[in-house]
């Protein structure tokens, strides 16, 4: 099993930054890849960002492109998200994820075998 453990969330104003930290432990893997989906109130699930953890290739989805920014520690197993610019939709719980790649270096989430517990990260207008 593998435990997911997300820190960092809060209420910031709009144009803050935040950075979320994710510390994995656990099984351990060939390869895998971790990153990061939301889930605003009355929304799906989206996607929000991915690292290959062998190669740290990293994929985002276009609209969050330039303010959001993932980062790994493979020393701490730790994946990070720093936040800029933030704005009220950017309002959501967020979720860690992590998908054994089963040996490749792939920077693919989903479907994620692993979640965390979530954090909830509010931006006010």
């Amino acid at each position: 099993q593998v435990q997911l453990v997300e820190s960092g969330g809060g209420l910031v104003e709009a144009g803050g930054s935040l950075r979320l930290s994710c510390a994995a432990s656990g099984r351990t893997f060939s390869n895998y890849a971790m990153g990061w989906f939301r889930q605003a109130p009355g929304k799906e699930r989206e996607f929000v960002a991915a690292i290959a953890w062998s190669s740290g290739r990293t994929d985002y989805p276009h609209s969050l492109k330039g303010r959001f920014t993932i980062s790994r520690d493979n020393a701490k197993n730790t994946v990070y998200l720093q936040m800029n610019s933030l704005k009220p939709e950017d309002t959501a719980v967020y979720f860690c994820a992590l998908r054994d790649t089963h040996g490749y270096d792939r920077v693919v989430i989903s479907p994620a075998d692993y979640w965390g517990q979530g954090t909830q990260v509010t931006v006010s207008s």
